[in-house]
């Protein structure tokens, strides 16, 4: 009988969570911890290998290198409906007539479309090309786009001239995307990306991460800011535990449409290491 797709996720979430604390993973160690077959665990590796979360290896898995991560196009098409709910919740933060700031990145570009779409008045301020192109349909809407060195690959621009651009600027609201989260902040591949990120947190009264939950726990090259440094997360499930006691010692506001979290909520619901990680 197939179980809830949750239990799935669950699964796939810890294998992530293992894969954060050590290099490689072995398929039949993960099937007996989980109390599962080892042909679920190794639809589950095959699955992450697409969206590009982990490497396969003959027996099991490895983390991909902290200084890689697939190209913004690649991004794109992953997690689509998780990045759609996540831009739905963050659209809502946003005011009628306010200054937003708004990182490059494949989960701040569905946000722009869902701006866009509301056609209300306010002003973005971006480094992001795929950002300021969601708004070419309105001109209710006042489109700031940052100076720099552009990457075709994360399709936005940075350098020094975007930061110091962004520094002429306050704001309302900066929206910032990352590559992983972890206890001590949110991290990134890119060191360019990061300082773009900094600058936009720096200027805006309220300083929200949008992050999907296979990110959890991923650590990568740089960490981006402290969590202290954020005032609001924005995902599609609550994260384990230890991320989550992180966020309420440090008052940030979590913000899911999963039942028992989010905007404060702190009740714990974690998978059951056997039963519940069951067959999908």
């Amino acid at each position: 009988m197939s179980l809830p797709e949750g239990r799935k996720t669950a699964r796939q979430r810890l294998i992530i969570s293992e894969l954060a604390l050590s290099p490689t993973v072995r398929t039949s160690t993960l099937a007996q911890r989980f109390g599962v077959s080892i042909e679920t665990i190794r639809r589950d590796i095959e699955e992450l290998t697409r969206r590009g979360i982990v490497d396969r290896t003959y027996g099991g898995a490895s983390g991909r290198q902290l200084g890689t991560q697939p190209n913004f196009s690649d991004r794109d098409v992953e997690a689509i409906p998780e990045r759609d709910q996540i831009a739905r919740i963050a659209a809502s933060l946003v005011t009628r007539g306010a200054v937003v700031m708004i990182d490059t990145g494949s989960t701040t570009a569905r946000l722009a479309q869902v701006l866009a779409a509301r056609d209300e008045p306010m002003t973005v301020i971006t480094n992001g090309l795929p950002i300021a192109s969601a708004f070419l349909r309105t001109d209710r809407v006042r489109v700031v786009v940052c100076p720099g060195e552009l990457s075709p690959r994360e399709q936005g621009v940075y350098g020094s001239e975007t930061c110091g651009f962004v520094q002429r600027f306050y704001a309302d609201i900066a929206f910032i995307g990352a590559s992983g989260l972890t206890t001590e902040g949110p991290t990134d591949v890119e060191m360019e990306a990061c300082w773009v990120k900094r600058a936009m947190l720096e200027r805006s009264e309220r300083r929200v991460l949008l992050i999907d939950s296979t990110k959890f726990g991923r650590r990568h090259l740089e960490v981006v800011c402290p969590l202290s440094s954020l005032s609001d997360i924005i995902t599609d499930q609550g994260p384990e535990k230890e991320i989550a006691d992180r966020l309420a010692a440090t008052n940030v506001v979590l913000h899911t449409e999963e039942p028992g979290y989010g905007d404060g909520g702190w009740n714990y619901k974690l998978p059951s290491q056997n039963a519940d990680l069951n067959r999908e």
